[in-house]
């Protein structure tokens, strides 16, 4: 249903569930206020970026979304790929690709591929994620260390090589207020929840730094002053040449927007017993995309951990998230000067400590353990991401992912030969198990199980091959055929030709009401073989070789010649 939450919460919405939002929201958007400038920075862009994307973007996907309690905002996905887009094509490719990845979001909803988003492999997920969080980490070093050096490479392995080269020029005070900052965050819980512990730990190293004049780089000393006004909306240069450059990372940023969005969503509806619209949540994301981007923003996305923040203190309605996002640009219009004296040492903690719980290590260690194809998928995926680049190791990842799940479906899918009384190895008897039947002298019966799909079709055609002489009947049993496609209906008619070819009577027996039937029908194939030859069991299959053989000894003579 396409359909914004918004729209039923606010039926019979009472003051006391406000006063529960107002409340959730505006925890949530202090929470929201160092992560936005964090982000921002991370990715390249200026610190008010941040700041635009969680008021424009995080309106737009509380308002129009499909879950109750989704915050949106920038996130640490998107840091990697927003970097790199930076890097090479500037600010303003940058606000095209997210305009892009706006409209793809939006026509992945009217689609309605909400729900084949969420069936994205874990292995893929885990592998860029947790391949992410080492980028973010890696990202972070010269900040929390206070290196003095110029540009940080872009590539991971020269990223590395250029710290350790300047690494003598590590300032103390730096790396001192970045170690207090993540210290402060672990253990703030165990003191107090109302405070988070990344809003504490910026405000006590911002004052300390301005109390003692320590020689630490600021927002403020980098960036310049935050604007306490929100940018006119601005449509960006296009050219096709930008634009199709644009579309492989606009994909990768809609497909991470969607599939970060639809996980909280998840989420967030285990956490209250609620149950998401995932394809409204696509089409409000896309919405929050475009906006953010005609505001100067970054892409953004549902945001697991400001999700969960905003339940725990009893967000129940989207009105939270929409109070979350007034609540950042009252603080950016009101405080936004005192935002440019927070040390970048400190940010970087917080990153430090995003990173951590981006990683996914336990859930990385135990994919490692399980079957080697979902560890070949989950390594791939994330040595791509830190070595290569993001948008490749999503693509390589789930082409790898498919083609082994294809595997997998042809080592379930099998062909069997009968041409006598035996046993199926089924444990559940019936009367159609093959081996109540005496298959009759010049009948030949071929089983298959399992999907007849493109991957499957070829073993079906290797079985065929044993045939040396043709027989006067083929039986083919498909009772354990689920599905087939294009392949196996190509398969099924070239079978039928050679059949012709050698005058042997071709019957499909199991074929019931369901997906093969229909394609038999919609493919003509269902006429060409003869409706009387397409038998929902074995028994009326066999009873029909038995006709034809019959008939066909009565129609040649002498009869016992047959």
């Amino acid at each position: 249903m396409l359909k914004p939450k918004l729209l039923d919460t606010l039926k019979g919405y009472t003051a006391g569930q406000f006063r529960k939002d107002a409340m959730a929201g505006v925890i949530v958007g202090i929470v929201a206020l160092p992560l936005a400038i964090a982000f921002a920075i991370a990715s390249g862009v200026t610190p008010e970026k941040g700041l635009y994307t969680a008021v424009i973007a995080g309106f737009i996907i509380s308002a129009l979304g499909g879950s109750r309690v989704q915050i949106g905002g920038p996130t640490g996905a998107f840091i990697v790929i927003v970097f790199g887009i930076v890097q090479q094509y500037g600010v303003n490719g940058l606000i095209i690709a997210t305009l892009i990845a706006g409209v793809m979001l939006i026509i992945m909803g009217f689609a309605k591929l909400g729900s084949v988003i969420k069936f994205i492999p874990h292995p893929l997920i885990v592998g860029f994620t947790s391949g992410i969080a080492l980028l973010i980490f890696s990202s972070q070093i010269k900040d929390f260390f206070g290196l003095q050096m110029g540009t940080v490479p872009a590539e991971f392995v020269e990223k590395w090589e250029s710290y350790f080269m300047h690494f003598g020029s590590l300032n103390i005070y730096a790396v001192i207020i970045a170690a207090a900052t993540v210290i402060i965050i672990l253990f703030s819980p165990k003191v107090t929840r109302v405070i988070p512990g990344s809003l504490f730990a910026i405000l006590l190293s911002t004052v300390a730094v301005q109390l003692f004049h320590l020689p630490v780089e600021t927002i403020g000393s980098k960036f310049g002053d935050i604007p306490s006004s929100l940018p006119n909306p601005v449509i960006p240069h296009l050219d096709f040449a930008t634009v199709k450059a644009m579309i492989q990372p606009a994909f990768t940023i809609a497909l991470l927007a969607g599939i970060e969005s639809l996980l909280s969503a998840v989420v967030a509806d285990g956490m209250i017993g609620g149950n998401h619209r995932s394809n409204m949540e696509l089409v409000g994301q896309g919405t929050a995309n475009i906006f953010s981007a005609l505001f100067g923003g970054i892409p953004a996305t549902g945001a697991i951990a400001r999700t969960a923040t905003n339940i725990k203190n009893g967000g129940r309605t989207p009105v939270a998230g929409i109070i979350h996002a007034l609540t950042l640009l009252v603080i950016m219009l009101f405080v936004g000067k005192w935002v440019a004296l927070i040390p970048l040492a400190s940010l970087a903690g917080i990153l430090m400590v995003v990173a951590y719980n981006m990683s996914e290590w336990e859930s990385f260690v135990s994919i490692l353990k399980g079957p080697k194809s979902d560890a070949a998928v989950l390594l791939v995926t994330f040595l791509l991401t830190v070595f290569i680049d993001l948008t490749v190791a999503i693509e390589i990842g789930m082409v790898l992912a498919a083609f082994l799940f294809m595997r997998k479906m042809v080592q379930f899918s099998g062909v069997n030969v009968f041409t006598k009384a035996i046993d199926d190895g089924e444990q559940v008897k019936s009367k159609e198990d093959i081996e109540n039947f005496t298959i009759p002298k010049h009948v030949q019966v071929f089983e298959i199980t399992g999907p007849m799909f493109f991957a499957a079709a070829y073993k079906f055609k290797e079985a065929m091959r044993i045939l040396e002489t043709p027989p006067k009947v083929l039986i083919i049993r498909m009772r354990q055929v689920p599905m087939i496609d294009a392949t196996g209906i190509k398969t099924l008619r070239d079978v039928l030709h050679q059949t012709k070819q050698r005058k042997t009577k071709l019957i499909l027996s199991g074929v019931t009401e369901g997906q093969v039937l229909t394609e038999l029908q919609k493919s003509r194939l269902l006429f060409a073989i003869g409706k009387a030859n397409v038998l929902p069991t074995f028994t009326l299959a066999m009873e029909r070789a038995q006709q034809y053989l019959l008939q066909e000894a009565a129609d040649n003579t002498p009869a016992d010649k047959i």
